[in-house]
């Protein structure tokens, strides 16, 4: 775990929380990617116990309590994100147990008591990602299912300026190779008036972390969704999520 990566970051997130009300939650998956409601992948939650790894601003936390979850948990790194949460979910007439931390350290959580654990665009941001999926491992029962999506490591390799924040095409409608896919060093991207650091891991690294914390992969999903199509004749993001994913989910089970 990096403590200074992770201040850094909480900073950002507490500065900036309100940017990003209600960004990238369910039933969305992630950029230019199929729907929840077109995957499926957290099925039926009626009378299920819940925790939701780096919950921001509460609205998945919010689309599974309307679809019948019994008990909802959230964390998150940043507090300003948990009030955004608390008071969405207030409005909507539910409560969450909301808990402030990193989740590279042990969460103060029931063990062996969650049915579904999930994280959308959060998990990436970890220091100490074996670790982050042992935790996440502990507080599920057994049987229990994991479900996590991120950028796709192929998304900050290809056609991304990491300097400006952006895609960039070439001049013929190419996208060159930006960054190594095997780096997987901590690199650091200006978002609005800050910055953000964070690592770009492989596929086969999240793999083999959730392998070595006992977990048996269900899915994995790589895609693009019906916008990308859409939007490709004025976006050079979306012309590139038809050649390359911007992001991936993957659904685990506790062994």
């Amino acid at each position: 775990m990096d403590n200074k990566i992770l201040e850094k970051n909480r900073t950002y997130w507490n500065d900036h929380a309100d940017l990003w009300f209600g960004t990238t939650s369910l039933p969305e998956l992630g950029v230019y990617f199929p729907l929840e409601t077109d995957l499926h992948l957290f099925g039926d939650v009626t009378g299920k116990r819940l925790l939701e790894i780096c919950c921001g601003s509460g609205h998945s936390l919010q689309y599974l309590a309307e679809r019948g979850a019994a008990e909802l948990w959230g964390a998150d790194l940043s507090q300003k994100q948990l009030e955004n949460a608390e008071k969405l979910l207030a409005e909507s007439g539910y409560s969450a147990h909301l808990i402030c931390g990193p989740m590279e350290e042990v969460l103060p959580v029931p063990q062996g008591y969650f049915d579904l654990v999930y994280s959308i665009y959060g998990v990436g941001w970890s220091t100490d990602l074996p670790g982050t999926f042992r935790k996440i491992a502990s507080y599920l029962k057994p049987g229990g299912t994991f479900i996590f999506s991120w950028a796709h490591p192929l998304n900050y390799c290809v056609g991304y300026s990491t300097d400006e924040c952006r895609v960039v095409e070439e001049p013929d409608g190419s996208f060159r190779l930006t960054r190594s896919y095997f780096d997987e060093n901590y690199f650091t991207m200006p978002v609005h008036d800050s910055t953000i650091t964070f690592a770009n891991h492989k596929i086969s690294t999240y793999v083999n972390a959730l392998a070595d914390a006992g977990f048996v992969i269900e899915r994995m999903v790589e895609a693009n969704d019906q916008a990308a199509h859409d939007d490709a004749p004025h976006s050079p993001k979306a012309r590139r999520a038809l050649l390359t994913p911007n992001s991936m989910c993957f659904k685990a089970r506790k062994g």
